[in-house]
């Protein structure tokens, strides 16, 4: 499979099963509702407390390279990897793809929501809920909405048991009770898990969205500062040469990725990079709860922050050998990344002309590193030949 582009940025390291827990920790007990502040770990004793200096540009030099690292020392590139002949199609795309990814990509966006309360729900419709749980007459911590309203997508997978089912059927205005079992174990809170609980819930409104209409005028007011594109066919021109190039780019990397050869041994600055970027959402999280990464990390099913890291080593390596196949690149081209080259090559690859925002997020050398594989793709794609239909 395809890896992503540098310039879409790595694949998260946290788990989702470990971010789907995080909305909601088993003890909140000291939270403050106000903040979401908790009375959490003693920061002077936290192992970890040193991932608040993490910075993504930290690896990379003014150039985007790994200082001190020569990436064709760790790996060989196929012969002909610069001038490869790509599938037939490749150099093609369809004006039904072009249109799909504006409309997914960008419109989407842009949706005008109107609230409808003249029917009942339907399952697949998005509706905004209050409710209050109990269980034995006795309120829980964590199961209202506080009178605040949520809004959830009737798909029967968001919420226990058949709690989405039981609101199909109902018109807004109306309050009714909604009666489930808590799974058992039930890891947000253990006290709940097999018991059966009724909330009390009143159907706020139906949310029914409508995409905007894809015109000149909507072009220029809300587009043309990011892409520079002021018409409706300019920007099918611009989403159709950034897909041609996404396209043609996996072809590339199809080809490339099964004959690259790595050393047994990747340098130990891209490891230890690579392991703190790994810890560092998670910590991020735990900091957040006011919590250590350790006691977080346990919370979350895992025995130990070591444990994390053994089932995350995998994906270290991967992003690891990521950052030496693009230097490779650069390296046998010729290819160097400094302010001048970035701001040139920056929309081309990020897709956005607000350097500065992700500038002030990443910092220069990451991006640096991944217009660099950009740079590098359009070399490669320069010299490259696509076979006949």
């Amino acid at each position: 499979m395809r890896r992503k582009t540098l310039a879409l940025v790595f694949a998260l390291l946290l788990p989702a099963a470990l971010l789907a827990g995080c909305g909601s920790p088993a003890d909140t007990s000291d939270t403050d509702a106000a903040t979401g502040e908790t009375a959490g770990a003693n920061e002077a004793d936290d192992p970890y407390a040193y991932l608040a200096d993490f910075s993504y540009s930290a690896l990379f030099d003014e150039n985007g390279y790994v200082p001190g690292v020569t990436a064709l020392d760790y790996v060989t590139l196929p012969e002909g990897y610069a001038a490869p002949a790509l599938p037939a199609g490749t150099d093609t795309i369809s004006d039904e793809d072009v249109e799909a990814s504006i409309t997914e990509n960008v419109l989407s966006n842009f949706m005008d929501s109107t609230q409808i309360t003249d029917r009942a729900a339907e399952m697949g419709d998005t509706v905004n809920i209050d409710y209050v749980g109990s269980v034995d007459g006795v309120e829980f911590e964590g199961g209202s909405t506080g009178g605040s309203g949520t809004t959830l997508q009737l798909t029967g997978t968001n919420y226990i048991d058949d709690f989405e089912q039981q609101i199909a059927g109902h018109t807004p205005g109306e309050t009714f009770d909604v009666l489930v079992t808590f799974p058992d174990p039930y890891q947000n809170n253990p006290d709940l898990a097999g018991k059966e609980a009724k909330f009390v819930t009143t159907l706020n409104y139906i949310v029914e969205e409508t995409l905007p209409a894809f015109t000149d005028d909507f072009v220029a007011e809300n587009l043309a500062e990011s892409t520079g594109c002021q018409t409706a066919d300019e920007l099918r021109e611009y989403f159709k040469g950034r897909l041609l190039f996404s396209q043609k780019s996996s072809a590339v990397y199809d080809q490339l990725e099964p004959n690259v050869a790595y050393a047994d041994e990747l340098p130990q600055a891209l490891t230890d990079y690579f392991t703190d970027w790994a810890l560092y959402n998670p910590w991020q999280y735990a900091s957040m709860y006011g919590m250590g990464l350790e006691d977080f990390l346990v919370q979350n099913g895992y025995e130990s922050v070591e444990q994390f890291l053994e089932e995350a080593q995998p994906t270290i390596a991967e992003n690891a050998k990521q950052v030496l196949l693009t230097q490779a690149m650069a390296e046998d081209l010729a290819l160097t990344c400094d302010t001048a080259a970035l701001e040139e090559n920056f929309a081309a690859a990020f897709g956005s002309n607000d350097i500065d925002a992700y500038r002030n997020f990443y910092g220069e050398g990451y991006l640096k590193m991944s217009v660099l594989e950009h740079m590098a793709m359009e070399k490669i794609l320069e010299n490259a030949t696509y076979a006949e239909d």
